[in-house]
């Protein structure tokens, strides 16, 4: 089940234009014609829209075009990654790929295929800090290992459509006043009928050695919006709460008495704990407080503890050691280049 969520917000005439390049570019044209929309923002946002509808179309670069007065139409230039050979060596190599990650996950519930797919690519994309060009599409997680957050949310959609999953890409602006210098992509994924954020890039970021962080799993609007920019493009309204991976786990704690028992298990079992507080807004005292009653526990084993926290998302970190860290509170920031 391929989703086609921009598609379906278009108007009749954006469908026309959308269809045609996308025609146009599953064929490999040279050029072809696209009826003639409002202007040039319009027709670009229809190209780029239709991208992330159809990741599978990671060789499509860009367009240019050209016009005749009075014509209804435009003549659309595609700009293709790669020539037609290596594109259709591309694809076959893709197609195959998807196919052997998708096929151990058939038989999962819609939450647990989810899963499968946030942790394949914690486990095995790691972030392109030099944005190499195909990082943006499905050949840079999918097929080298790498990505930046397009590429990502592209192979996200690209899994959950294999596993018949509804899925679409989330795109934010970029905020410079906030020291966001691009835009973001994430995905919004449907599950039990109802919507949810998943960023994986951001996750991807926190998660450390072969430990994997969920602090952007089945988040809803209010959760998302706490790190997040406004999107775009409308997506979904996703308004519940309750599937939040930590909360769902039981991991999501109100009371400080929590935080003492399930530090002490950890220690005792050699485990790194991560959890959700939800008891109340987030800050440096109420982290000194949590440090200090995490410590008393790692200290009764004869150990050190070390608290990091992800404070948007209000998700706390606590690892047990028989060194002394060189920092035992540490305030942790996810975002994709912080890998």
């Amino acid at each position: 089940m391929a989703t086609h969520h921009y598609y379906n917000q278009m108007n009749k005439q954006q469908q026309a234009a959308y269809y045609a390049m996308l025609e146009g570019f599953r064929s490999l044209e040279p050029s072809f014609a696209v009826p003639r929309l409002g202007g040039e923002r319009e027709l670009f946002d229809v190209h780029f829209l239709m991208r992330l509808d159809h990741p599978e179309l990671f060789y499509s670069e860009g367009i240019k075009y050209r016009f005749y007065d009075n014509s209804t139409s435009v003549e659309v230039v595609p700009e293709y990654l790669f020539e037609k050979k290596k594109i259709k060596e591309h694809q076959q190599a893709l197609a195959a790929r998807t196919t052997k990650l998708a096929r151990p996950a058939m038989n999962l519930s819609e939450e647990e295929k989810l899963l499968y797919i946030h942790d394949f690519i914690c486990e095995n994309v790691t972030y392109d800090k030099l944005k190499k060009q195909y990082s943006h599409e499905i050949i840079g997680p999918m097929g080298q290992g790498v990505g930046v957050c397009e590429g990502i949310a592209k192979s996200v959609k690209m899994l959950c459509d294999e596993l018949g999953i509804w899925c679409t890409i989330a795109i934010s602006e970029a905020n410079p006043e906030k020291g966001i210098k691009y835009r973001h992509a994430w995905n919004v994924v449907k599950a039990g009928g109802k919507y949810y954020h998943i960023d994986a890039t951001f996750d991807n970021s926190l998660g450390k050695g072969s430990e994997k962080r969920y602090d952007y799993f089945m988040l809803s609007d209010s959760q998302i919006q706490r790190d997040h920019e406004q999107v775009i493009w409308k997506i979904p309204e996703c308004s519940d709460g309750d599937r939040f991976y930590y909360k769902a786990k039981k991991l999501s704690f109100t009371r400080m008495e929590d935080v003492s028992k399930r530090a002490a298990q950890a220690v005792k079992k050699g485990r790194t704990l991560t959890f959700h507080w939800r008891g109340g807004g987030m800050n440096r005292q109420l982290l000194l407080e949590m440090l200090r009653l995490i410590e008393a526990e790692a200290e009764a084993r004869g150990k050190y503890a070390k608290v990091s926290a992800n404070i948007p998302q209000a998700v706390v970190r606590a690892t047990f050691d028989a060194a002394l860290p060189q920092e035992q509170l540490v305030v942790e920031e996810a975002d994709e280049g912080n890998q």
